[in-house]
């Protein structure tokens, strides 16, 4: 199998998403599986994709609704599809939509179809939550009950302790660390001080503040209308500040450790609603059906590292791997998207690439080398535009994409980490 046979390369046809909102404001009001559909019906219509051509749709979710599990398929039986497309749903944490995009492409690749959507949603505002284990024995109990005694006793031997909820976090289950308290650490193991922290997450709502005054990152939104259908709809993310300056940023107090850490609400990315979906396909059926690619898929890795050690520095690992698929070096590329969960990940992750130990250790002989950062996130990042856990991969796919294009590029190489020490990597090339 090979992504660069001719005539049979994955074309990236084009990526739509929904604006990305904080949790809790204005997107509260749509769960994951309806700010999927939004993203994909909008994708067909803008490019006046016939459904009934579309082989399958893979959607990935971190976060997935008790009740409907399969956010795919959910997604792929609203009206506008053919009952018949196959979808499955993929959770790898915030690369989510990154493996639903390869797994669709690695479909395309074996000859097994010719046109697949791929992408990913989540409602952070939406998150389930947990009852204790003596609250749900109870229930449990009681759902079994065969008489209205039965019943009764066994929501009897409910207890108030029983009626706390679980809180939910954002953590590792073998080590007990929250994201932060990882990105703290891993600050302090690679000497990434607040001040670099504070800059990059400066130029990331300054890059964005840009892409939207001129409309670079409008052109990837579909407008959302609210969904008590009161208001104007939503055609902006609601996080990009284009007044931040680095001054407010330093008075921030740090959030994880706040003793000794570096790690802020302005230098992280926020809990996020949204959606977004590409569109891929094989590059001679795409041209025989008239569509004009705009990049194709090159090469792509996936890497994992223990959690307890820096459990966001995967992508150092994959991204060697993927530029090896590729046939390419890091000197090639013309843009660089690196998913900002947060700026001292993203710093961390920069500094592994110039590091001979971690070359080594992803079995090069010398390090990829160091990052131009005027190629580095240039529409700006997740700590701006924000992280829907499930959506991201297709968001920084499809804005890689559109501004290789846009500048006249050819390569472009992303990177996303994820929980679990888990990171990936993606090369394009622009069509």
């Amino acid at each position: 199998m090979t992504l660069s046979a001719p005539g049979r390369r994955v074309a990236i046809i084009d990526g739509v998403r929904t604006p990305f909102a904080k949790a809790g404001t204005t997107l509260k009001g749509f769960g994951a599986i309806e700010l999927g559909k939004l993203a994909v019906a909008e994708l067909i219509h803008r490019t006046d994709l016939d459904p009934a051509s579309i082989d399958l749709l893979a959607f990935g979710t971190v976060i997935p609704s008790v009740l409907a599990p399969n956010i795919a398929r959910e997604i792929a039986l609203m009206p506008l599809l053919p009952k018949g497309v196959q979808a499955w749903s993929v959770s790898r944490a915030c690369a989510s939509a990154n493996q639903a995009i390869t797994d669709a492409a690695d479909q395309i690749a074996l000859g097994h179809a010719e046109v697949a959507i791929a992408g990913g949603a989540e409602s952070l505002s939406n998150v389930p939550i947990l009852h204790s284990r003596g609250f749900s024995d109870a229930l449990v109990a009681a759902s079994r009950a065969k008489t209205t005694g039965q019943r009764l006793a066994a929501l009897a031997a409910i207890r108030p302790r029983d009626l706390v909820p679980v809180t939910p976090a954002i953590a590792e289950p073998t080590t007990g660390e929250t994201m932060g308290q990882s990105a703290d650490k891993m600050a302090k193991i690679n000497g990434i001080t607040r001040e670099a922290q504070d800059a990059l997450a400066l130029a990331s709502h300054l890059n964005a503040a840009a892409g939207v005054a001129d409309g670079r990152l409008g052109a990837e939104i579909v407008p959302v209308l609210p969904a008590d259908g009161r208001g104007a709809p939503l055609t902006a993310d609601n996080g990009v500040r284009s007044d931040t300056t680095a001054a407010q940023l330093a008075k921030l107090k740090p959030v994880f450790d706040r003793r000794y850490g570096t790690v802020t609400a302005g230098n992280a990315s926020p809990l996020t609603d949204g959606g977004a979906a590409v569109l891929l396909m094989r590059e001679d059926a795409a041209k025989a059906a008239g569509f004009t690619p705009k990049a194709y898929i090159r090469g792509y890795a996936y890497a994992a590292l223990d959690p307890g050690e820096q459990l966001l520095q995967a992508p150092v690992l994959a991204a060697p791997l993927a530029l090896r698929r590729a046939g390419l070096t890091l000197a090639e590329m013309d843009l660089v998207e690196m998913h900002e969960a947060f700026a001292a990940q993203v710093c961390s992750n920069l500094a592994g690439f110039e590091s001979q130990a971690w070359a080594e250790r992803a079995g090069e002989t010398k390090p990829l080398g160091a990052v131009d950062r005027d190629r580095l996130n240039v529409m700006g990042g997740s700590i701006a535009i924000g992280h829907p856990f499930g959506a991201t991969g297709a968001r920084v796919t499809t804005t890689l994409v559109n501004e290789l294009v846009r500048r006249g590029g050819r390569y472009g190489l992303m990177t996303v980490c994820a929980a679990g020490g888990l990171g990936f990597s993606m090369v394009v090339e622009a069509a």
